[in-house]
């Protein structure tokens, strides 16, 4: 019999809010919270907006999100049977969900732009 843990997501974005939504996932001993989150968009909610360009951990770094209140990588993070709280960068602009504005601000268009205008 397959355990099920709660993965509890911080879905919403700047201008509607955020809330807190609880997902069952079931559990497989080494998984990382990027497999649960995959899990959900297969299986429970396809609109759950994440971020990743890899499944081969910590190599792109895509996918930095506050786990149980740390920022880590969501490959990198295992989850455990007690579940998690995973929640989007706080120090970034949210974008929607666990999506935030990852780029440093000197890498924008626009900042890009400014001078030559």
């Amino acid at each position: 019999m397959t355990s099920m843990v709660t993965l509890s997501v911080t879905r919403g974005t700047q201008a509607t809010g955020t809330r807190v939504e609880a997902f069952n996932v079931p559990f497989t001993e080494g998984m990382s919270v990027l497999d649960a989150l995959l899990w959900i968009r297969a299986n429970a909610d396809p609109t759950l907006a994440i971020r990743y360009s890899c499944i081969n951990a910590n190599a792109c770094k895509e996918c930095s999100v506050m786990v149980n209140g740390e920022v880590t990588y969501a490959c990198t993070a295992r989850l455990s049977l007690q579940g998690a709280k995973v929640e989007p960068l706080e120090s970034k602009t949210l974008v929607r969900d666990l999506v935030t504005d990852i780029l440093p601000a000197k890498e924008h268009l626009s900042a890009v732009l400014a001078p030559r205008r």
